[in-house]
């Protein structure tokens, strides 16, 4: 099934910035036949995919401050033996998928 983008009211759309790119034209190409593919822009596209790209990256890099005193609450529950359960049981006695001959 084939998805359409349906545009904004322009007096909606939060206003753009220029970005010029160089690309080799087999990237271009590449670029185009999925933007195709996908019923986008290559405009969108590439701003998808860019916007992605950038939120994994800085995900990536998260830090998270605690106290001390929480930090070692944390470190001793993740040395704790893992305790059994039937959710851990079922899942360790189901059938590997790619298993299946």
């Amino acid at each position: 099934m084939k998805s359409t983008t349906v545009a904004a009211p322009k007096s909606r759309r939060a206003p753009r910035e220029t970005l010029n790119l160089r690309i080799p034209t087999e990237e271009r190409s590449l670029i185009d036949r999925a933007a195709r593919s996908s019923g986008k822009t290559r405009t969108d596209f590439i701003l998808g995919a860019a916007r992605r790209a950038a939120e994994e990256e800085l995900l990536d890099r998260a830090v998270f401050v605690v106290s001390p005193k929480a930090y070692a609450k944390f470190v001793a529950l993740l040395d704790e033996p893992a305790q059994p359960n039937e959710r851990l049981r079922r899942t360790l006695q189901t059938p590997l998928p790619w298993a299946k001959a």
